[in-house]
């Protein structure tokens, strides 16, 4: 079983915004692959969606929590499907990373983002995959929790749509085969 989260803050007013591209991107897959998001079981605050793919059985998730409560969402769900955190990946957005870059890593630090520090802090490990989309730097010297706060501008949408859409097959590569495979993936696809 593997288990796909993509971080967000919840609501339409965070919508289309930088620090939602990695629910942007589970809501495509769950989209792509008919499945239909639900309010999990109590008190597991996400939404969830199942598929199955190749004969493994996907769970889609999407925290009801602010992205600095990400992991109140995650750590419930690992422990309600019994899914071991080397078959997780957490999709989020990563100022650090050029425009629009995709790279999938196992383990490591928060690199700044809250959402990474609360999910670390309440898994007890660092040891969990995660697909990190290159969102761009804050311009000058504005605060990056406002910069991830932004929407993308109508010049970026496209090729926002574009890595949305390399990241889904990242997903898909993670969900059938493992980690490896999906970082292997994620480089080939930023030289296509």
């Amino acid at each position: 079983m593997r288990l796909i989260v993509g971080l967000r803050n919840p609501g339409s007013s965070y919508e289309g915004t930088r620090h939602n591209v990695g629910a942007e991107v589970v809501g495509r897959v769950a989209a792509d692959n008919d499945a239909v998001f639900k309010r999990a079981k109590r008190p597991i605050r996400a939404d969830v969606a199942e598929f199955h793919l190749d004969g493994e059985r996907v769970i889609l998730a999407l925290p009801r929590t602010f992205m600095n409560e990400s992991g109140q969402a995650v750590a419930p769900l690992l422990r309600y499907y019994r899914v071991d955190p080397v078959d997780t990946l957490v999709v989020h957005d990563d100022i650090d990373l050029p425009f629009c870059k995709l790279r999938v890593v196992m383990g490591g630090g928060d690199g700044g983002n809250n959402g990474m520090r609360s999910i670390i802090a309440s898994l007890r490990t660092k040891d969990f995959w995660r697909l990190k989309i290159g969102v761009g730097r804050p311009p000058g010297r504005m605060d990056p929790a406002d910069f991830v706060l932004r929407r993308f501008s109508k010049v970026e949408r496209p090729n926002v749509e574009k890595a949305v859409i390399r990241a889904e097959d990242v997903v898909a590569v993670f969900a059938a085969e493992d980690g490896e495979a999906a970082r292997r993936f994620a480089g080939e696809s930023n030289t296509g």
